[in-house]
């Protein structure tokens, strides 16, 4: 039986567009019970397929830079020309009840909730190689070829950030992805820090 847990635990994850993040994310909240997906807001526009709510929280850009000037975003960027944030209240609220949140946003966002969340627990997922991202991007069939280079390009930049995080997670297999995340996670929620509550019966 799970022990409810004290507080949740933040969890960053970040990786190249095409490095299969959707995937791992989804068989992971196959797996887990007490996890919770931070939904981004974003000011772009819904993809074919995309829900309101479920994959994003869609926006215009005037009640964007509202939550800005509110105070109401843990983090945003702007890529692209749209705006992409994460909402500050709902991961307190998830995190005071003791469920796991998990965040998919890029390395500038992730820098920016280190600053604010440092016991957060970050993650970055690459491909096993370069030349299988520059693979994955081309299969999915949704991008011209000048977008695909720019992403490529964007990837590398990114790579550079690595250092920045606790856990390098190589996504071959999706299988193989998850059960490392798994790893991950069981590991922090065995940290004396996370285990006061029980520390306390043997006090």
């Amino acid at each position: 039986m799970q022990q409810k847990k004290d507080k949740g635990q933040l969890i960053v994850l970040s990786g190249p567009s095409g490095v299969g993040k959707s995937t791992v994310i989804a068989e992971l909240f196959s797996q887990r019970s007490n996890i919770y997906f931070s939904v981004s807001y974003t000011t772009r526009q819904p993809r074919v397929g995309e829900q309101d709510g479920v994959n994003y929280n869609f926006v215009d850009r005037a009640e964007f830079e509202r939550m800005i000037a509110a105070g109401e975003l843990l983090e945003y960027a702007e890529y692209v020309n749209n705006y992409y944030g994460t909402s500050l209240k709902v991961i307190q609220d998830k995190l005071e009840a003791g469920t796991d949140v998990l965040l998919d946003i890029e390395v500038q966002g992730a820098a920016k909730v280190r600053a604010r969340c440092p016991d957060a627990l970050f993650i970055f997922i690459i491909p096993p190689s370069f030349e299988e991202l520059s693979r994955r991007l081309h299969r999915r069939n949704t991008d011209s070829e000048d977008v695909i280079a720019g992403r490529l390009e964007k990837a590398r930049v990114e790579f550079k950030e690595i250092p920045n995080y606790d856990y390098l997670v190589i996504n071959d297999k999706v299988s193989g992805a998850v059960a490392e995340i798994e790893a991950i996670l069981t590991a922090a929620e065995c940290r004396v820090d996370n285990r006061k509550s029980i520390l306390a019966r043997f006090a």
